[in-house]
Order: structure tokens, then sequence, then C-alpha cells
């Protein structure tokens, strides 16, 4: 049975991207072809690959399976594709990226602007997400890297300190504590709070500082949960409580007046960002080129500071 490279690729950006349509659109194919190639893969392997569950599209037990097969094909495909690239001199193809929330809003476009400038003919795609779901897609080869805001403890990864992020408590220029500038740790305990969603790197770090200083995030009035930077942004102006959140998504609002930033006495939470790469796999050409970028942003930043 042959196996056709273009369906390989196909199938891979569907589960991936869990829809025909989105898949159709990054392919620039007709959602029609994309369907016809999944269609022509299950007759061809006797196996359905795909479940259509309405709107959402998922992978069967073994499209699981498969996929693992298939995205390693066409990495492989890319990297022998890239590799021949760099030995005539140039340096070209997609790189897939992964993002925790903060890293992929406020750090890496700036640095992939400057990085394509040195490179147009590279295509760099950057998947945002919360921690957990980067890691998943860095462990599954999905995105070739990712920077991620909290050190993950899994043996199949390699994380490497690469910036710095400071968490800072957030409130609307009316509240109370706004005129103070500085309140007591266990004031935290009395105020509805705005908390981001399990899995989110901001969250697991904030939660580890406050229990260093025998704070339970448990003992929180939390009033809502929410699973972006920005809603919780906007939840802050809109006075639904107050956060702890990432210095850098708030530092326009925090410059104009439009929220406060409060300290919290003997407390100060700063972060690493970590680079997170699959062990034991090898890096393509652009992978190890764009790294070798960040690091020398990194380092400049480290001098500057």
């Amino acid at each position: 049975m042959t196996m056709d490279m273009r369906r390989l690729e196909v199938f891979c950006r569907v589960v991936e991207l869990r829809s025909f349509t989105k898949a159709a659109e990054a392919l620039s194919l007709s959602q029609p072809t994309v369907s016809e190639h999944i269609r022509t893969m299950e007759e061809n392997l006797q196996e359905r690959l795909i479940d259509r569950l309405g709107r959402e599209v998922l992978p069967t037990p073994a499209g699981k399976l498969f996929y693992q097969y298939a995205r390693n094909i066409v990495q492989l495909r890319d990297e022998a594709v890239r590799a021949l690239e760099q030995f005539r001199g140039n340096l070209t193809g997609t790189l897939i990226l992964g993002a925790s929330t903060i890293p992929g809003t406020y750090v890496l476009p700036k640095l992939i602007g400057s990085f394509k400038r040195l490179y147009p003919a590279i295509q760099i795609t950057l998947r945002i997400w919360d921690t957990a779901e980067i890691v998943r897609e860095v462990l599954e080869g999905t995105s070739e890297a990712g920077v991620i805001g909290s050190k993950w403890a899994d043996r199949r990864l390699i994380t490497e300190k690469i910036f710095s992020d400071e968490l800072v408590l957030a409130v609307f220029p009316g509240h109370a504590w706004a005129s103070r500038g500085i309140i007591e740790p266990q004031e935290l305990m009395r105020e509805p709070f705005i908390l981001r969603e399990q899995g989110s790197g901001t969250r697991m770090v904030m939660k580890q500082a406050l229990e260093e200083h025998d704070l339970d995030l448990g003992r929180l009035e939390v009033v809502a949960e929410m699973g972006s930077t920005e809603a919780v942004r906007q939840g802050i102006k809109s006075q639904i409580g107050v956060s702890i959140l990432s210095h850098k998504a708030v530092e326009e609002d925090l410059r104009y007046g439009h929220l406060v930033r409060v300290d919290i006495r003997g407390i100060r939470i700063v972060r690493p960002l970590y680079l997170a790469l699959r062990k034991n796999r090898q890096m393509s050409p652009l992978c190890n080129a764009f790294l070798d970028h960040l690091r020398k942003s990194a380092g400049a930043k480290l001098r500057a500071s």
C-alpha cells in the first residue's frame, strides 16, 4: 500500500487543528478536498481515523496511534528539505512554536519579527495556549519548541531559563488599596479575587509564592476564574475583583492610570520564563537558528538590566 505524503500532511493538520475548515485554510485547500484526503486514507488503511462530532473533530484511538507516525514522517521530510536549503546557504521552511500566554503575547512577537527580517523566506506559526497545553504539544512534536511561564517536571522535557517576568497585584483606580500603595499579605484573603484557570503558569507560580508565605490559595475569596490574562485585565477594570498577574500584561494600564499596582509587604514574585524542548529530539536547522536568536536577545536584555 502506498502512502501519499500530502495526505499525511492533511491528516496531521486536521488532528492538530481539530477542524476540517481550519486545516483547509492552513493548507490553502478547499474543505471538500481535505475531507476527500481523509476519506481516501481511511479506505486505504481500512480503519476509521477521525471522529466527526458535530463541529468538533477528534482522532479515534487508531487515529491517535497513526498520528504519531504520520507526524514523524512529515517532520522528517521537512527537516530533510531544510537541511538541503541550509547546505545551499539558504534558511527557509516553516517553524511551529508554542508559547503560554505571557511570552506568546508580550515577548515572542517582537523577536519573531526581528528574526523574520533576517530570514524573509521563513514562516513561523506561533500557537498560544496555557502552559500545560504547550508542554503537551512540545512532547507530542506538534510544536518544535515552546516558551512557558513555569518550570515543568517531566523527564522527557528539557527546560532552560530564558527570560524573566514579575507578577504584580493590580487593582482598579477607585479601589481602597489604590491610594495606599502597599498592603499586608493577610489582606489578600479578604478581597474578591480573580484567578487564572487551572494549568496557567501564572496561577502555578502565584500559588507557590503565596504558600511560601503561609498563604493558602484555597482561602482566597475567588469570585471568578478566567481563561486568559486579557480577561483578567478586563475583569479588574470592571471592578469584579483584584488579581495578581504579569507586569508585562498591565504595563500600559499602569502607565496610563487604567490600573494601579499595589505592593504586598514582604512579597515580590519574579518568575523565570522557560524554553521547553523535547529531550533527545533533533532540532531542525530553522529551529536551531531561531533558538540562537532567542538566546542572544535574552543575553542582551540581561546585560541591559
